[in-house]
Order: C-alpha cells, then sequence, then structure tokens
C-alpha cells in the first residue's frame, strides 16, 4: 500500500490528510508552532500515523509524494519578520519602491502616512547604467558604479539583494551581471533579480514583487531545508511538493527561488479541491467559503475553472505573481472580540492564533474568541472537540465574554450571541466583495464550506446572501490539504511584448515557444506527462488593467489568427463586464505559458455503508434555548435526510441546521444542505 500526503498549516492548527492507494482517508490536526512550522508538521504525521497504526517512520516510508501549503511567506510579510534586504537599481530610480503608484489604500485620506517600502532608502543603492524601453543599451553597466554599491550593502550586513534595473524585463543582460556581482561578492546571500521573478511592464510592480521575493527567500529556504532535513531523517525519500499562489504546486528548489509565489500558499489548497471536485461532478460553479482558527478565504471557481489575477497585497507588500483570486478576511475561530472606543461590540482581524489560543483550550488566553462564543451558544461540545484529545474550559470561556460584554450591559449568553451575529455580518461582506462587487450572482453558485470553523456559520451566511444549496464534506476540516493532492506541478511563464500593442502572431509564437522550452526545462527531472497551455493579457489601449484571454483552440499559423484572438477578447471582456468596443483594436501586453507536469490522480472511495450513528440531544441558543438531536458525521447512512434545527459533528468540524435547514448525506460522503429562506425571488 501506497500513500499521499497532504499538510496544510494554518494559524491555528496544521491539518494532515493521508489517501491511501485505495482511497481511504485519513485525517490528523496537531497544533501550529508558530516559531518554527515544521514542529507541528512531525507532530501532525505522529499522529496520522497513530490513526493507521503506523510508526512515524513506517508511515514515511510508506509515502509517495508529500504536498505542503505554508503559511512562512505571508507570516515574514504581515509580521515585518522578513530578511534583511539591499536594492540595486537604475541611477535616479531608487525610490520607484517608496513612491508606489501615486495611490493609497483609502484615497480620501489626506493624513494618511504612506506606508513603510520593505527596504530602506539607505539600503536602496544606485548603479549608472540605463536601457530604453526597447531593451537596447542608452548607458552601458558602469562596473565601477556597481562595485560600488555591492560594496555598500556588504557593509549594511544584508542578508538577501533585490536586483531591479529599468526595462529589464525587455534585456536581462545588466541584471544578470549584477546579479553575478553580488553573489561573488556576498557569498550567501539570497540573490533575486527581476528579469527572473516577473519579467513584465510596469516598474512598481516589477520592483515590488521582485524586493518581496527577496524579502522572505532566506525565510522560506531555511523552513523548507529544515523540514526537508526532518522528513528525511524521520524516514522519507520521496519528492515534497509545495504548494503555489497560483494553485499549482512545485519542487522545494522552485519554491524557494520564488519565495513570494507561496503567499497564499495555504488557501489555495482549498480552491484547488474545489476545482477537484468540479471535474468530479459536484458543481461546475462555487464559491469556496474557508474558515478556519485565524481567517476565512473565499474564492469563486466559474465552469469549472479557478480565477486567477496578476496582483495581491499581502501587508505592506505588493505581489504581481499569478496567483489565486482570493478574498481572505480576518475572521475565524480565533478572532479576538473587542469593544471599541466608541463602545462598540467589534470582532476581529486580531486573532488568538494557536499560542494562546481561546480563552476555552485553557493555554493563558483571556480574550473572547468566536470559538468561546460558539461554546457558550452550545455549538460545540467542550468533551468532543479534537475528538476529546482537547477539552474545552467552558469556564474560562464564560468568563472571557462576561468581562467583555461588562461595559455594554450584556451577560455572557448575549455577548455571545452578538460576536456570532457580528462574524456572520464580516463573513456576508466579504462574499459579497468577492461576488457582487465583481458582477456576479451569488445565488447562482453553490457554497462549498470548509474549514474547522466553517460549519457553524455557513447556513446563516448563504440565508443572507440568499445562496440556497451548501455542500459540506466530510474532510471539511481539512479539505484544503486533500485539495493539495490533487493539483500539478505547475510553472507559470509570462512576458510582456514589445511591439507596441499589436497582435504579432510571429513574436507571439517565437515567445510562448521561448517560454514554453524554459518550462519544460525547469521541469526537465519530472518523468510525467506534460501539459501546456497558453494566454495573452489584453486590454483595450485606454485601460489601466488587463485581462487574461486564453487562445489554446486558436491557430497560431492561421491567417486569421489576429481577428481570432481580438474576437476572443471581446466576448471575454463582455462576459467580465457586459460590454464591448469592437471598434477598437485590443492592445497585448503580455503572454503567458503554463507549464504543467500531471501527477498520479488519486483513488476515489464512495462513503462506506455504517449503521446510523446514536443520535444524542444537546442544549443550544438559537434566539432561545432549545434542545436540538446532535448527529455524529460518520454515522450518516447514504441518503439519510437531517432537518433542521440540529446539529452534524465530527471530530473535527461541526455543522449548524438552523430551523428549516435539510440536508441530505450522499454516497460520496457529503452533506448537501438547502438552505432554509434562500430561495430565489
Amino acid at each position: 500500500m501506497t500513500i499521499s500526503i497532504g499538510i496544510d498549516v494554518g494559524g491555528t492548527f496544521t491539518d494532515v490528510v493521508a489517501v491511501d492507494s485505495d482511497g481511504a482517508v485519513t485525517t490528523a490536526k496537531a497544533a501550529t508552532t508558530p516559531a518554527d512550522q515544521s514542529e507541528g508538521v512531525i507532530a501532525g504525521l505522529r499522529l496520522l500515523g497513530e490513526r493507521l497504526g503506523l510508526e512515524l517512520g513506517a508511515l514515511l516510508a510508506a509515502t509517495e509524494r508529500i504536498v505542503h501549503g505554508t503559511t512562512v511567506a505571508t507570516n515574514a510579510l504581515l509580521e515585518g519578520k522578513g530578511a534583511r534586504v539591499g536594492l540595486l537599481t537604475t541611477e535616479g530610480h531608487r525610490d520607484v519602491i517608496e513612491m508606489r503608484e501615486g495611490l493609497k489604500p483609502e484615497r480620501y485620506d489626506l493624513r494618511m502616512a504612506p506606508p513603510p517600502p520593505l527596504v530602506p532608502r539607505a539600503r536602496r543603492l544606485p548603479v549608472r547604467e540605463r536601457l530604453r524601453a526597447d531593451g537596447s543599451v542608452e548607458t552601458p553597466l558602469d562596473p565601477t558604479s556597481l562595485a560600488a554599491a555591492v560594496d555598500a550593502l556588504a557593509e549594511q550586513n544584508v542578508d538577501a539583494v533585490a536586483v531591479c534595473f529599468l526595462h529589464a524585463w525587455c534585456n536581462p543582460a545588466h541584471e544578470r551581471a549584477a546579479a553575478a556581482a553580488v553573489q561573488a561578492r556576498l557569498q550567501g546571500a539570497f540573490v533575486t533579480a527581476s528579469s527572473d521573478v516577473l519579467p513584465q511592464i510596469k516598474e512598481f510592480e516589477r520592483f515590488s514583487t521582485t524586493v518581496a521575493n527577496a524579502a522572505v527567500g532566506p525565510v522560506v529556504a531555511g523552513y523548507l531545508r529544515r523540514l526537508q532535513d526532518r522528513l528525511l531523517q524521520a524516514g522519507f525519500g520521496g519528492p515534497l511538493f509545495i504548494m503555489l499562489s497560483h494553485g499549482g504546486v512545485a519542487s522545494v528548489d522552485e519554491a524557494v527561488r520564488l519565495a513570494a509565489g507561496t503567499a497564499l500558499s495555504g488557501p489555495a489548497g482549498g480552491v484547488a479541491a474545489a476545482v477537484a471536485l468540479a471535474r468530479q461532478g459536484t458543481s461546475q460553479d462555487l464559491i469556496t467559503f474557508d474558515m478556519g482558527g485565524t481567517s476565512t478565504d473565499i474564492a469563486l471557481v466559474q465552469a469549472g475553472q479557478p480565477v486567477l489575477t496578476g496582483g495581491r497585497g499581502v501587508g505592506e507588500a505588493r505581489i504581481a505573481l499569478p496567483s489565486l483570486d482570493i478574498v481572505t478576511l480576518g475572521a475565524g475561530g480565533g478572532s479576538i472580540a473587542h469593544v471599541s472606543r466608541a463602545g462598540l461590540l467589534q470582532v476581529g482581524p486580531q486573532s488568538a492564533g494557536a499560542d494562546p489560543g481561546p480563552a476555552c483550550y485553557g493555554a493563558g488566553g483571556r480574550s473572547a474568541t468566536v470559538t468561546d462564543a460558539n461554546l457558550i451558544l452550545g455549538y460545540l461540545d467542550p468533551a468532543s472537540f479534537l475528538g476529546g484529545r482537547r477539552r474545552l474550559d467552558t469556564m474560562a470561556a464564560e468568563a472571557a465574554l462576561t468581562a467583555l460584554g461588562r461595559p455594554l450591559g450584556l451577560d455572557a449568553v448575549a455577548t455571545a450571541a452578538g460576536i456570532h451575529r457580528l462574524v456572520n455580518a464580516r463573513m456576508v461582506d466579504g462574499l459579497r466583495v468577492a461576488t457582487v462587487r465583481r458582477g456576479v450572482d451569488p445565488r447562482r453558485f453553490a457554497l462549498l464550506s470548509f474549514g474547522g470553523a466553517a460549519g457553524l456559520h455557513i447556513a446563516s451566511v448563504a440565508a443572507a446572501l440568499r445562496v440556497a444549496r451548501v455542500l459540506v464534506p466530510l474532510q471539511a476540516a481539512v479539505l484544503s490539504a486533500w485539495g493539495m493532492l490533487n493539483t500539478d506541478l505547475r510553472v507559470e511563464m509570462m512576458r510582456s511584448l514589445a511591439q507596441g500593442g499589436a497582435i504579432d502572431p510571429q513574436a507571439l509564437r517565437i515567445v510562448c515557444d521561448v517560454m514554453e522550452q524554459e518550462g519544460r526545462d525547469r521541469l526537465r527531472w519530472f518523468q510525467g506527462d506534460i501539459q501546456v497551455r497558453r494566454s495573452a493579457d489584453m486590454r483595450y489601449g485606454e485601460q489601466v488593467s488587463e485581462i487574461a484571454v486564453p487562445f489554446d483552440d486558436l491557430d497560431m499559423g492561421a491567417p486569421g489568427f489576429a481577428a481570432a484572438l481580438a474576437e476572443a477578447f471581446h466576448r471575454r471582456h463582455e462576459a467580465l463586464f457586459t460590454y464591448a468596443l469592437r471598434d477598437r483594436a485590443p492592445v497585448l501586453v503580455n503572454a503567458r505559458v503554463s507549464v504543467a507536469g500531471v501527477l498520479p490522480a488519486l483513488a476515489t472511495r464512495a462513503a462506506p455503508l455504517e449503521r446510523p450513528g446514536a443520535v444524542l440531544h444537546r442544549r443550544v441558543h438559537l434566539e432561545s434555548w432549545q434542545s436540538v438531536p446532535v448527529h455524529p458525521f460518520a454515522g450518516l447512512v447514504p441518503e439519510q435526510v437531517v432537518t433542521g434545527p440540529a446539529i452534524v459533528e465530527s471530530d473535527t468540524t461541526t455543522v449548524l441546521f438552523r430551523p428549516g435547514d435539510r440536508g441530505r448525506f450522499d454516497a460520496r460522503g457529503w452533506l448537501e444542505l438547502e438552505v432554509a429562506g434562500a430561495a430565489m425571488a
């Protein structure tokens, strides 16, 4: 028997999923260890082994691959704990990353201070060189100026260096020469050049992404090498793959090279799961709703495909690498409730995290969180949390909620009910941002509910949005880790085209062929099938942003290719924004090539036919206290129907049914929930 293992490190828990060659799924949860995430990973693997009746060494010896999602890069950027970075840039352009685009998050707030750049001005050093916009040399690279700048960085003891020269996307020669000089002088430093990270126009995005890559590169490299060593010592000899923000996986070396591409590593696993489920026939149109201990992540899967974006903000960093379009809210089970200066009850975005965690964890936390509220409202069983491995402290939760509600004149139960309603409202707003504000009607989608905390809130959230259908998998609490096992190795290549915006089929073909070969070279160690996808970033001339237009179904050698690509853009623009300007020729800005190494598909197994589990009852607060049936998730049998009010719970997740909600358990091990009061008008 062989095993594939997916590992998702969250803010509170580390989720581990094993799928064997027969399709059997085994899961485990361990506490995340923020100081060194590899410790929590090993603890999760040990627990997984216990559930399979295997020692850690035997488990890893039977494992053919491990796919891992990590928050190391995200945490480094959010907490300002990245490497000490230096920047080499074209003389006269050292302030590009500080000037940004002339925009700020609150454009009408005249007193808003600009965000601090990742590299202070003293470590942003100019180098005498200059390229023109077509890549030709205006001023040759001055070795004396370069040597002086590198010496200055050496004196400042930098750990990483970003090399960002003007127009290097078109001609990387100067950047590569400078990077070689840095590597020779600062041996051991992490060196990254913008022409290798993001070879595209738009200087701020290219500079900012490269600086972010330099900031997290040493942190990610140190963590992944440490994890590799620990796995090797424990007996694992297979490949370790890392989940990337664009929804594919990569080798450790590739993940280190493009470390900034791991910024959405964990949430990307959930979207990968949704895509895999869409392929299996669950639904082609899904809204993912992943609520964990620290945050809630929301994304769209339309016609079975995820939505990609070219620009993400993580902390103060702008990362323009391809990534899944995920809306992240500071709303999770560990989100801390507090009273604002105006005397209003608020929830998040601060989280109690894994240490000390919610007050009910009994680990020293004193702040009231969403989990404390759900416990006091009766939604969680204090004796069965994590399968009984962690007993929740009801008295500690009540004390925290009482203290929070005292200035508001509320008791613990009223405070808990307020927290539950507030966090639901925040998540409804987040779903509207991800759908309605982008021209998408959420009522035509199904909500895919996963993450340990999602089931307690999903019915209320769905009803507020009038989404009638919710899907909850048996492995909802660890679905992101499962999703990581259902994606492929992928290298995303992109180049801007210096052709004045006109569609030149010959130039496009040449650059696509070059990128495809580069992608294949990066996967030359992979022995499986390779798939290639091509697309173009296009816009109307006066627009600022581009949209991606796939053209795999078009013949690049046909005489009418340019016209066909232009029409494909018009149709795509019309689908996204309801209009097209067919009397205007579109501008082709970037060419993209995705090279994917297809990994073995997981075996699937239908839900086991078990006898119905014993139904207990518990008092819960739904406007008033009432006794409701509690069904064990593992005890449901195919076609069994559960009608609300009720609770369905497993070791790692709980689903709350409101009055009138109706759920059906199907042969795949899914709970399909029909939400009361959500039918479309």
